[in-house]
């Protein structure tokens, strides 16, 4: 059996649009995104063949997230509006070829992947998930795989303690100690990758490294102390929701044949061959 895909399309999008060189079309409409974000999307389908799979992406309205902290992604810069007329194209595109399409707003794709991953496990299945982002890595298990479809890097249990040095269970909490200024997560001052790696290496987990807080070395130790409020905040912030109630069934994932009238409408508007 092929594995179930789930596909993170607003990495999809962003990753695309920065990677193909600028297209537009004779009336001025850009569509570098859709062409390399809809090229991918069906090189990956080609190669692994699902059955059953979904394009995800993330809503414009503020999360949970947001609402507990004030500073969650506020770095990230504003979408260009040439990449964001590009959006309404590239689900229209997506749905046309067939392939299951969900977003939920003020839901973040990170969270609605996880419940469908947990969702597919429960029902026997594999999960293949493609997408770029580190976060995920806490999703691995022997029967889920993230991919980087753009860099054709698959990353399994081993390739996840390889690349983080620690394993895919201690990822929320190694996100939690270092930080990531990308999504607003503090992390713990004088706290980077290999601090973190080490501290749960030689501790376990998050737990037992509070715990054992008085036997850090230097000025780690206070840090930990210092920071204990921000710790709790950034750990929600970091875990990915994998119970979310979504009126989705198994069903609802199939893969449909293609519409091929909508197809060709959507390419000559495109002027995509």
């Amino acid at each position: 059996m092929p594995p179930f895909v789930l596909v993170d399309g607003s990495y999809f999008l962003f990753r695309a649009f920065h990677a193909v060189p600028p297209l537009t079309t004779s009336k001025g409409l850009h569509t570098n995104a859709v062409r390399g974000a809809s090229a991918a999307i069906q090189k990956l389908m080609r190669r692994v063949q699902p059955t059953h799979m979904a394009v995800i992406f993330d809503t414009p309205e503020p999360t949970f997230r947001h609402k507990l902290s004030p500073i969650y992604k506020g770095d990230r810069p504003s979408m260009p509006d040439e990449l964001g007329e590009q959006i309404p194209y590239l689900h229209a595109l997506i749905k046309a070829l067939g392939i299951p399409l969900y977003s939920v707003s003020g839901v973040e794709a990170d969270d609605i992947i996880g419940t469908l991953t947990q969702q597919a496990l429960a029902n026997g299945q594999k999960v293949l998930i493609s997408t770029g982002d580190k976060d995920m890595a806490q999703l691995v298990n022997p029967n889920v795989t993230l991919e980087d479809s753009f860099k054709e890097r698959v990353m399994d249990e081993a390739a996840v303690v390889e690349k983080f040095g620690v394993r895919p269970d201690q990822i929320i909490d190694y996100l939690t100690l270092m930080g990531d200024a990308s999504d607003g997560i503090m992390g713990v001052p004088g706290i980077g990758a290999k601090t973190a790696a080490k501290l749960l290496n030689e501790y376990g987990n998050l737990d037992g490294i509070i715990a054992n807080v008085d036997q850090i070395k230097g000025k780690v130790s206070q840090n930990i102390k210092d920071n204990l409020e921000n710790i709790k905040l950034d750990h929600q912030l970091a875990t990915i929701i994998t119970g979310l109630e979504l009126d989705i069934q198994w069903d609802d994932l199939k893969l449909s044949d293609p519409n091929v009238p909508e197809l060709k409408r959507l390419y000559t508007e495109l002027e995509f061959r």
